[in-house]
């Protein structure tokens, strides 16, 4: 019998709501069949966000130290957008740290010229994979339901994807990031621009020029709203 609507909402929160009085389940859960689409999310962003801090529905919550859902304006223009937590993001409670996260910063208040408080920020996944794992489409399909609510929610005029993987786990396009990044696209008639994911750019520095303009021009839609 296929799943409903109805019955695929009753089983994220009855099994939210046994997480939080304590109960684990023993076997990983597979929804990658579940049409994230078709999971009621709540319209309240304290709700929405609690549900997200208890969720355990995938395998990232088993070796998780916190849930980062999101951080910083929620009246914002402008959402930042990567695929997954960082290990010392994880570690610490929250973004902006470590090389990468010191690097975004940098980017966002030289060049924007605003405090990266202005902004939000959050991710595809809102757990950190353990040993630096790459996170796996089940784990993306049981998350994304929390991002594309916290977007209904906040209604930004601009999303900023960073990197690859945040790009392509948000919009389901599969062109190639070279392809993309640094132009407008629309998703769900909202401004995107991909750009390049901070880690990246320290592995890749000679790519600092182009994120660089990418910047210039994110700086320039802010401008025109």
């Amino acid at each position: 019998m296929p799943m409903t609507k109805a019955i695929q909402s009753k089983l994220l929160n009855h099994l939210n709501l046994l997480n939080s009085m304590g109960y684990q389940y023993l076997e990983p859960i597979d929804l990658k069949e579940i049409n994230q689409t078709q999971v009621t999310m709540p319209n309240n962003f304290n709700a929405l966000k609690s549900l997200a801090i208890n969720c355990s529905l995938c395998e990232l919550s088993k070796s998780r130290r916190a849930v980062l859902f999101g951080e910083g304006n929620l009246n914002t223009n402008v959402m930042f957008i990567t695929d997954s937590v960082a290990s010392i993001e994880d570690e610490l409670g929250k973004f902006y740290v470590g090389k990468a996260g010191q690097l975004l910063t940098k980017m966002i208040e030289n060049v924007l010229e605003l405090s990266v408080q202005e902004f939000y920020i959050t991710s595809v996944t809102k757990c950190s994979p353990s040993n630096n794992k790459v996170i796996n489409i089940n784990e993306v399909n049981i998350c994304k339901p929390y991002l594309e609510k916290q977007i209904e929610l906040i209604k930004p005029r601009l999303i900023v994807t960073l990197g690859d993987l945040a790009y392509k786990h948000l919009t389901t396009d599969t062109t190639d990031f070279s392809q993309i990044r640094g132009k407008i696209v629309k998703f769900n008639n909202i401004d995107l621009i991909p750009t390049f994911n901070p880690s990246f750019l320290l592995r890749n520095p000679s790519s600092k020029k182009e994120a660089f303009h990418d910047m210039l021009k994110i700086k320039s839609l802010m401008e025109s709203f």
